[in-house]
C-alpha cells in the first residue's frame, strides 16, 4: 500500500463514521495523548520505568500499536488540512538530504551526542544530594 492509498482509506473510513468532522485541535490533542502513551512505553524499554507488562516483547507490541495510533492521528490531521502525506514525506526526504548531505559526518555527531549525554549524567549524579526530594527521589 502506498502512503496516499492509506491516507485515502483513513479519510473514507472516518467519513463513514462522521469522525472527519472533529476539530483540528481535538485531532491534535488525540495525537498528543498517543505520544504520551508512546513515551511511557519507551521509558519502560529504556529502564526508566519498570516493564508493565513484565514481558519486553509484549511492551514492544504495545508500542507498535501506539505508534500506529499516533500515525492515524497525524494522517488525519493532514487530510483535515488538505495535505497529501506522500508528497509531504517526499519533500521531507529532500529537506533531510539537503540539510545533511554527507553521511560520513554521522559518527562524529554521534560521538558528540554521547559526550554531552555523559557530561549531563555526571552533572546530575554529582548534584544528587542537594536535589533529592523528601523521599530520596528526584525533585519535581
Amino acid at each position: 500500500m502506498h502512503i496516499h492509498e492509506y491516507q485515502a482509506w483513513l479519510e473514507k473510513w472516518d467519513r463513514a463514521r462522521q469522525w472527519d468532522k472533529v476539530m483540528l485541535s481535538h485531532t491534535l490533542l488525540h495525537a498528543l495523548e498517543e505520544l504520551g502513551e508512546i513515551s511511557r512505553l519507551v521509558q519502560m524499554l529504556e529502564g526508566y520505568r519498570p516493564l508493565d507488562p513484565p514481558d519486553e516483547q509484549e511492551v514492544r507490541e504495545r508500542l507498535a500499536l501506539e505508534l500506529s495510533d499516533l500515525q492515524v492521528m497525524l494522517f488525519k490531521l493532514a487530510y483535515q488540512c488538505g495535505i497529501d502525506m506522500e508528497t509531504a514525506m517526499i519533500r521531507g526526504q529532500e529537506k533531510a538530504d539537503e540539510r545533511f548531505p554527507d553521511p560520513t559526518t554521522g559518527p562524529a555527531a554521534q560521538q558528540e551526542y554521547w559526550r554531552r549525554f555523559r557530561q549531563r549524567v555526571e552533572a546530575l549524579e554529582s548534584d544528587r544530594p542537594q536535589r533529592a526530594g523528601k523521599d530520596g527521589g528526584p525533585c519535581a
